[in-house]
């Protein structure tokens, strides 16, 4: 009889022993592997979805003050033009940035946004030269003039961009008064904006 083709209750006991053995563990060790895979992937999900943003920011402290405006009568050829008169109301927050990337980070606009009875009114902030202009043509301006921040900035990786913008709303200060929400966007390229909300109260001068 061929050694291949012999029987032995020993090996036939052995073998249903490994059998009954396989059939029990096999799923045990699956189910095992299978749990600690899907807790790989969702921590591995958490991670990535709490990944810190390239840029954080505070808005330190913000400013409004009504200003009504008439216009002189004449052109800047100084031709005689028809009058005009209109409110403002100009918004200057004091802002700063983080970069917490790994590479600079390009700030292309800043915008302030005030929610109204009627939807939502932005205004882009004024260049850091214009910011300048505003305090020389309203040398009275009770703000303090501090330094502007570019809405055109570069800022390094780890560095920390602090300034001053101003927006202007054409609004009367009955209408501001009447906001119900007021925040910042921060538009960086080849990043998600920036969205910050003041946490300290808006003060009126």
């Amino acid at each position: 009889m061929s050694l291949l083709q012999q029987d032995s209750p020993e090996l036939d006991d052995a073998a249903r022993g490994e059998e009954f053995t396989k059939g029990s563990s096999h799923p045990l060790i699956a189910g095992i592997v299978a749990a600690v895979v899907v807790s790989l992937a969702i921590g591995g999900y958490f991670i990535a979805g709490h990944k810190p943003p390239a840029m954080s920011g505070e808005i330190e402290q913000v400013w409004a003050h009504p200003q009504h405006t008439e216009t002189s009568g004449f052109d800047a050829n100084g031709a005689p033009m028809a009058k005009e008169q209109f409110d403002q109301v100009y918004v200057f927050a004091l802002v700063k940035l983080h970069n917490q990337s790994q590479q600079p980070l390009y700030l292309h606009n800043v915008m302030t946004n005030a929610t109204l009875d009627d939807g939502i009114h932005s205004s882009y902030a004024a260049t850091a030269s214009d910011y300048d202009r505003v305090f020389l043509a309203y040398p009275n301006m009770p703000v303090p003039h501090g330094k502007g921040l570019s809405s055109q900035a570069t800022i390094a990786p780890g560095e920390t961009l602090e300034g001053t913008v101003v927006s202007a709303f054409r609004l009367t200060k009955g209408e501001w008064d009447a906001r119900k929400s007021l925040d910042f966007t921060f538009g960086i390229q080849y990043q998600p904006n920036l969205v910050l909300t003041p946490q300290t109260p808006v003060t009126d001068r």
